[in-house]
């Protein structure tokens, strides 16, 4: 492959890669060349990106769920221990 030019899968990798880490110069013009060329890739990328912003938005409604959980307990118990 040539040095420039990066195949779908080198690209997917990238895609990932960048949700979580900086790329190098190198690799973002690398994968922005790819994507203007290939449409595949461009969806790709905007379903990953999708993706990962509902799971990070589930993992906050889960923690507003424990939050509400741990709370309702500490009502009730504080409810339980009220002088009469």
């Amino acid at each position: 492959m040539h040095i420039l030019f990066l195949s779908c899968l080198k690209a997917t990798e990238l895609i990932e890669k960048k949700l979580n880490f900086k790329l190098t110069a190198r690799e973002r013009f690398q994968l922005k060349a790819h994507k203007m060329m290939c449409s595949a890739c461009s969806n790709y990328e905007k379903q990953s990106v999708l993706i990962e912003k509902s799971l990070e938005s589930q993992e906050e409604i889960n923690e507003y769920k424990l939050d509400l959980e741990q709370f309702k307990v500490s009502l009730i118990e504080k409810l339980n221990n009220q002088p009469e």
